[in-house]
């Protein structure tokens, strides 16, 4: 049985994500960080398609909280073959007004709690194989004003998806990023509609992604058609960048 753990997943890209894979045969374990209804929801709707679907509390940042979730799930489902680092928070704001808390909460998150579920996971890649999926951002490509410890993090992902996919190929472990442009969320759904046109104005297709063009470029980059990719950027932005 192929076996996924994606982190962030009970929302947004995350849950697309997490219906993919489940869709297409995967046992699925997911964290979520706070809400606890929309995760339940989630598994509720895949146990009743009688899918293998897990959640699990976690807030990625925790170390510790990494080892329990990945020792937990391959102990109740099986061996992880593949790891997607979806989990990741936005403290939009000017640079100048930035407090360091901010700043810290969002590389904890972003940087570090893909760091800590790769690592954990990893010395068991080396030995059996694996993928790791980094879901990062055009803003990480190109940077975005008033976001500047998001674009810092996403850009850091960019970094650490190439450098270690370099270092563990030669164990038949593949790692790749995906950088999302604009993608319609609730987060984006609640929007002001000027910025909203403003947003679209921008993008040569003219319209915001949906989650699931993210999760099919996920659920291909996990299988044997991409066997041959690793260290890559894949751009899912109807060409904003």
């Amino acid at each position: 049985m192929k076996v996924v753990l994606i982190t962030g997943g009970s929302r947004g890209i995350g849950r697309a994500i997490v219906e993919e894979f489940s869709a297409n045969g995967y046992a699925v374990a997911f964290t979520y960080a706070r809400n606890c209804e929309a995760a339940q929801h989630l598994v509720d709707c895949l146990q009743s398609q009688d899918r293998d679907v897990r959640a699990f509390q976690a807030d990625v940042a925790d170390y510790n909280r990494a080892c329990e979730v990945i020792d937990q799930t391959q102990k109740e489902i099986g061996p992880i073959t593949v790891l997607i680092n979806n989990a990741g928070i936005k403290r939009d704001g000017a640079f100048l007004l930035m407090e360091p808390e901010a700043w810290h909460e969002v590389i904890d998150t972003n940087l570090t709690g893909s760091f800590n579920y790769t690592r954990v996971l990893m010395r068991d890649f080396v030995r059996r194989g694996g993928s790791v999926i980094n879901i990062t951002s055009v803003s990480g490509q190109i940077g975005m004003p008033g976001q500047t410890s998001y674009s810092t993090s996403k850009a850091g992902i960019i970094g650490f998806t190439k450098s270690l996919a370099k270092e563990v190929a030669r164990f038949g472990v593949r790692v790749n990023a995906i950088a999302p442009g604009f993608i319609e969320t609730d987060m984006t759904a609640s929007m002001d509609e000027n910025a909203r046109r403003k947003q679209f104005s921008q993008i040569p297709i003219g319209r915001p992604g949906s989650t699931r063009d993210v999760a099919r470029v996920a659920h291909f980059l996990a299988e044997d058609g991409a066997a041959y990719v690793t260290g890559q950027v894949w751009t899912v932005d109807g060409g904003l960048s």
